[in-house]
């Protein structure tokens, strides 16, 4: 299924869609008693403008946004809807700018907090006039946190092309086929329905493509990624991912793919196995699947994030996980879901601790059980959902099942 929808290949964002969403924003900006906030990260960007041009987007708590781009203005006209894209040369020219366009100083002003780097920040703080600064991150994260039926659309397209490619991966799968080869077979088929060949993490060096094959005990080394499931990969400048590892009988191969369509993201793992699959490997992908099936049973609009997380590690460690389950040892990450969207790494987590943020209808996450067992291997499953006013309904749609190829 290709992803773009319109006569020029191009899915451009609905002018009602940014307008609804800068309005959103706006209205909490009021809450939050601020004058204006600043967007230069690329996702925030995009999800406000509907392009993704250098410079800046500025929001005042009243009125239309002004885009200020350096390049390329012209592009930035083409594709973003936005009333106000001026040209953009200098922080030094940014107040008489703000100025010219009839927006007064602003006292209190959010920044990306979380991702701006400090001398951006310093530069940015000073031709501002060295406003009072607040962390607009999390107004932002939480506005996008809640997908509009445009938004979703797009993320379940994603999720067919992730059908699409996990249909292929087990029809190809062989004995001597490498997990390279396999992730190649399975990426350039992504690449012909409009992946672009990478996703997008908020997290600082929280680099990601567009996902991963886990071969045998492969699927156990730990990476320096916040993820359950690393790999070896090629070569230590890279650290995760697949090493050329060829697949054998009994087995097991984490296939954890990232779709992709107008930006937008689904996350979704399968598990098969060549020949057979040994059982407590087998007891243990179907332990993962009751996990899942707790969460989908007690998530609801307006439950703690981390009770949803305490309750699956619960179940976890009744059914005799509780030292494979999300990691080995050191290597075991604090989540068990995470938000997604334009980000894979967006609000919701489904993380430890977290009971002071619920659930909200139209949020999406992936959630993502899996077991791991050092020298064996991984094996686990991830659908993407969405919440609903009854629940969640999956927008992932691959057939479950642990396949025994």
């Amino acid at each position: 299924m290709s992803c773009p929808d319109s006569e020029t290949g191009l899915a451009f964002v609905p002018v009602a869609e940014l307008g609804t969403r800068w309005k959103n924003l706006q209205k909490k900006m009021a809450a939050a008693g601020l004058d204006a906030v600043v967007v230069m990260q690329n996702a925030d960007l995009y999800y406000f403008s509907g392009t993704l041009q250098s410079g800046l987007l500025y929001i005042p708590v009243q009125g239309k946004p002004v885009y200020l781009v350096r390049r390329d203005e012209q592009r930035a006209r083409h594709e973003s809807l936005l009333p106000h894209i001026v040209p953009f040369g200098s922080f030094r020219d940014l107040a008489k700018i703000l100025f010219d366009c009839g927006l007064p100083r602003a006292d209190r002003i959010g920044f990306e907090l979380d991702v701006l780097p400090v001398a951006t920040y310093q530069r940015l703080h000073k031709a501002l006039g060295e406003p009072h600064v607040v962390d607009a991150s999390p107004l932002i994260r939480s506005l996008r946190a809640i997908k509009s039926e445009w938004e979703l659309n797009h993320i379940r397209r994603a999720a067919m092309q992730l059908d699409q490619c996990w249909r292929r991966a087990i029809e190809v799968a062989r004995e001597g086929l490498r997990d390279l080869d396999l992730a190649i077979e399975l990426e350039g088929m992504a690449r012909r329905q409009g992946h672009p060949g990478y996703a997008r993490m908020r997290a600082f060096n929280g680099e990601v493509a567009m996902g991963t094959v886990l071969v045998g005990a492969d699927g156990a080394v730990p990476a320096f990624r916040n993820t359950p499931l690393g790999g070896i990969g090629l070569h230590p400048s890279v650290g995760f991912g697949v090493s050329g590892r060829q697949m054998a009988r009994g087995e097991p191969v984490t296939v954890d793919l990232v779709g992709y369509c107008a930006g937008y993201l689904a996350d979704q793992t399968r598990t098969f196995a060549l020949g057979s699959l040994a059982e407590p490997l087998c007891r243990a992908y179907e332990a993962m699947r009751q996990i899942q099936d707790l969460l989908i049973c007690t998530a609801r609009p307006g439950v703690a994030w981390g009770q949803l997380y305490q309750d699956c590690w619960r179940l976890a460690a009744e059914l005799g996980y509780e030292r494979q389950f999300m990691g080995e040892g050191a290597a075991r990450v604090p989540f068990i879901g995470h938000g997604i969207g334009l980000e894979i790494d967006e609000y919701p987590f489904i993380a430890r601790g977290l009971y002071d943020q619920v659930l909200e209808e139209n949020m999406t996450f992936a959630f993502e059980p899996k077991a791991v067992f050092p020298g064996q291997g991984a094996v686990g499953i991830e659908n993407t959902f969405v919440v609903t006013a009854d629940g969640l309904a999956s927008l992932t749609v691959s057939d479950e099942s642990l396949h025994i190829l």
